[in-house]
């Protein structure tokens, strides 16, 4: 049997452009294997691409099986190419297989260097990194690039990355827009337990669509985010509905303006700050100071309604633990409420240059000090 199968009469694709060696029958499916190592499941036409994975070894295992892969529609990285050396520019390789797994899961299986063009998730795109795995920039020199983008895209989901941006191999002099990971004009965007270090601007961003729409990125939802000496932020958000960060660490961000943990800052009125929600964060080493809220561009034609909403921030920075300033709104409107409860921190807050009709803000039962 070589690229097509005969069922019930029927030709049916299998997707193998060569012979297989193996087959065998398991969990009610035909799974075969083909000359070049590869796993095929029946069941689709063509049939489902499984990787090198054996699928009986998966099977045996549980869900995730030995190599965090199993049957159920998991894709290594290495059956696209992928060599996951440390040295080798991966970057195409791995642009294939995110564009060849939607609808299923990619597992990163090695330590993948990629160029500055960076990767393009698509909607349903699901991807997750075993231990041990990571991407990580080569030498270059240019101020803006994004690692992973997540631009107008639905229903992502992406387990454990490990992104590291090389700052150190950046010979470019200026710029602050080396992105980690980049979310724009997106919605069920679930991110879990990233790590995001040495960005050349931000470990995190969340903003507009930049294809002209200013859709707003909803309904993304990032836990144990651990951001570590990106030069601007640990996580921005300059525009978001639903926006929720649990549990994250923000630490030794420096070398360019505001070089906060996270910063939340629009960029202009057609910005939304709706149902952001930032549960139980830690910063540190934060040369700026811990959060930063600033509304300087958001005030214009449009009314705007902000709902800010953090809870137990612990903050060890030497500068502001907690900075709101900003807001003049000359005849518009800006209202709703921007709130810490139950911080810790090591210095007081900032509060200043402030429009005493916009969003009321609040901090409830602080400890400084």
């Amino acid at each position: 049997m070589g690229g097509r199968a005969t069922r019930n009469g029927a030709s049916v694709a299998t997707g193998s452009p060569v012979a297989y060696t193996t087959i065998l029958y398991l969990n009610g499916v035909i799974h075969a294997k083909n000359t070049a190592g590869n796993w095929y499941k029946s069941g689709t036409s063509p049939w489902m691409n499984l990787g090198a994975a054996d699928p009986r070894t998966a099977a045996s295992t549980g869900s995730q099986g030995a190599s965090n892969t199993s049957t159920n529609g998991v894709l290594q990285d290495k059956s696209f190419g992928v060599k996951g050396d440390g040295t080798t520019n991966d970057r195409a390789a791995l642009q294939a297989a995110i564009d060849g797994s939607v609808g299923q899961i990619l597992l990163i299986t090695g330590k993948s260097r990629i160029d500055t063009t960076g990767l393009t998730l698509r909607s349903n795109t699901h991807i997750r990194f075993a231990p041990g795995a990571s991407i990580k920039m080569l030498s270059h020199n240019t101020g803006s690039y994004q690692m992973m983008r997540v631009w107008d895209v639905s229903n992502v989901n992406i387990e454990a990355p490990y992104l590291d941006g090389s700052k150190e191999l950046n010979s470019a002099g200026s710029g602050e827009w080396g992105m980690g990971i980049s979310i724009n004009g997106s919605t069920g965007v679930t991110i879990t337990n990233p790590t995001t270090i040495n960005c050349w601007g931000d470990g995190i961003y969340i903003g507009n669509s930049q294809s002209g729409s200013n859709k707003t990125s909803s309904n993304v939802s990032i836990s144990g985010h651990h951001a570590n000496g990106c030069r601007r932020q640990g996580a921005t958000i300059t525009s978001g509905s639903g926006i929720t960060f649990t549990n994250p660490l923000w630490e030794n961000i420096a070398g360019t303006a505001p070089a906060c943990g996270l910063d939340i800052e629009p960029n202009d009125n057609n910005a939304v700050l709706q149902a952001i929600k930032i549960i139980s964060p830690t910063t540190q080493g934060c040369t700026g100071g811990g959060i930063l809220v600033y509304l300087g561009f958001l005030p214009g034609p449009v009314a705007k309604n902000v709902d800010i909403q953090i809870t137990n921030h612990t903050d060890r920075c030497t500068t502001d633990s907690f900075d709101v300033q900003g807001l003049r709104l000359n005849g518009c409107v800006v209202t709703g409420a921007i709130t810490s409860t139950n911080p810790v921190w090591k210095k007081n807050w900032y509060f200043a240059d402030w429009d005493s009709n916009g969003p009321k803000v609040s901090v409830v039962n602080p400890k400084v000090g």
